[in-house]
């Protein structure tokens, strides 16, 4: 049996603090709040980190109370990898994003809208969509970047086309005209950088990093079995056999090489993780 009482506690996503933030500017459109109390309100948004947080902050507007979400004891099951699982319709978690010398963040389970607008000033925000679903096949994203980043991480498999503009800065076009799977959405990204970047990189997940890592320890492992093999197959001749041998050795040498690669650029992710993970501290969400 759940304890009601520690449904409060239930940790807010960022979908949840920008339908509050949405509410927020209603009542300030609408004269239920000056600018002042809008501002405040807006600031205690951005930095709750659970419902009980969120929940005062809309309690006397019409909305009524930020209600949490159902909790469940059991784990769901994985949604389907098809891309026509993923094009959900909708309006999508969230439309908008600012960081004004702080940084913000959308990544796993979040539902990329059809138009998506963000803003950065001396700061940096990270748009991932390896693990989001698509409000619809083809949506927009429009970056502005003054003096800071954004950086866009698509799976591979969806289309990328890149129609931004930079003036003493630029956007990255490497992943632009690849082509896309069937079905898989189309994502274009366009907007202006002002000595900053916005840059889109393809990368799998890290379950998917983890299963090719582990396709390729099984080659290996049957790579080191075929000399074995070399010695019990008295049909071949010498000079096959020492061939065979070589390409086996350039193979276990390529294999450590891969290998000593991966665990840098897991080191690197750990890092990049945990100084975001201090830059939220820092400035909040």
């Amino acid at each position: 049996m759940t304890d009601d009482a520690a449904v409060p506690e239930i940790r807010a996503s960022d979908a949840d603090r920008e339908r509050v933030a949405e509410v927020l500017r209603d009542a300030l459109a609408e004269g239920r709040l000056d600018m002042a109390e809008f501002e405040e309100r807006l600031e205690a948004t951005y930095q709750a980190r659970t419902y009980g947080e969120l929940a005062p902050i809309t309690r006397d507007l019409p909305v009524g109370e930020v209600a949490p979400p159902p909790t469940s004891l059991t784990k769901e099951p994985v949604a389907s990898g098809s891309w026509a699982g993923r094009i959900v319709g909708g309006e999508g978690s969230s439309t908008w994003a600012v960081a004004v010398m702080s940084g913000f963040e959308r990544r796993g389970r979040w539902t990329v809208p059809k138009r998506f607008t963000c803003f950065t000033f001396m700061g940096g925000g990270e748009l991932d969509l390896r693990e989001a679903n698509f409000a619809d096949g083809e949506v927009e994203i429009t970056c502005v970047a003054i003096m800071g980043g954004v950086n866009v991480i698509v799976p591979p498999g969806v289309e990328v086309v890149v129609r931004g503009i930079g003036i003493m800065g630029g956007f990255d076009h490497r992943e632009s005209g690849v082509p896309g799977e069937p079905g898989a959405p189309r994502v274009i990204v366009n907007g202006f950088a002002f000595w900053g970047g916005v840059g889109v990189e393809r990368k799998v997940t890290r379950e998917e990093r983890r299963r090719l890592k582990e396709e390729r320890r099984q080659q290996k492992l049957d790579r080191k079995a075929s000399p074995r093999e070399l010695e019990e197959d008295h049909g071949e001749d010498g000079h096959d056999a020492h061939r065979r041998m070589l390409e086996g050795h350039r193979d276990l040498r390529r294999d450590r090489h891969e290998e000593r690669r991966e665990r840098l650029d897991e080191r690197r992710e750990r890092h990049r993780e945990r100084r975001e993970e201090r830059h939220r501290r820092h400035f909040g969400d």
